[in-house]
């Protein structure tokens, strides 16, 4: 979870957990193909036509027609951002950041 959430090496985790670097990684494999597993089959497909009419009917109800989802972005800090690339990922004050965007309706489909 270390290495999908805040961006760790794989052979790190030996340090802490002391789980050589393969099995960090297959672990992190398997991780998320169970969450596609999961939640893929309602929340990460494109949706279809009569999808499209259903979300954009949600969305003018709440006042926002033709809106098929709002983007939300984070901004995370890199606490471990490899010294080459802090000026890569300098955000507005200047520390290191990563940006996610995504694009969410009013069920959560992203």
């Amino acid at each position: 979870m270390r290495i999908l959430a805040y961006g760790v090496a794989k052979d790190s985790t030996n340090e802490y957990i002391k789980i050589r670097k393969p099995t960090a990684i297959e672990s992190l494999k398997r991780f998320c193909r169970a969450v596609v597993e999961v939640f893929g089959d309602w929340y990460l497909w494109s949706p279809n036509d009569e999808d499209i009419e259903r979300i954009l009917l949600i969305e003018k109800q709440h006042g926002f027609p033709g809106m098929l989802g709002s983007l939300d972005c984070m901004h995370w800090k890199r606490k471990n951002c490899p010294t080459g690339w802090v000026g890569q990922y300098a955000g507005r004050s200047g520390k290191p950041i990563i940006i996610l965007e995504a694009v969410a309706d009013y069920e959560l489909w992203i």
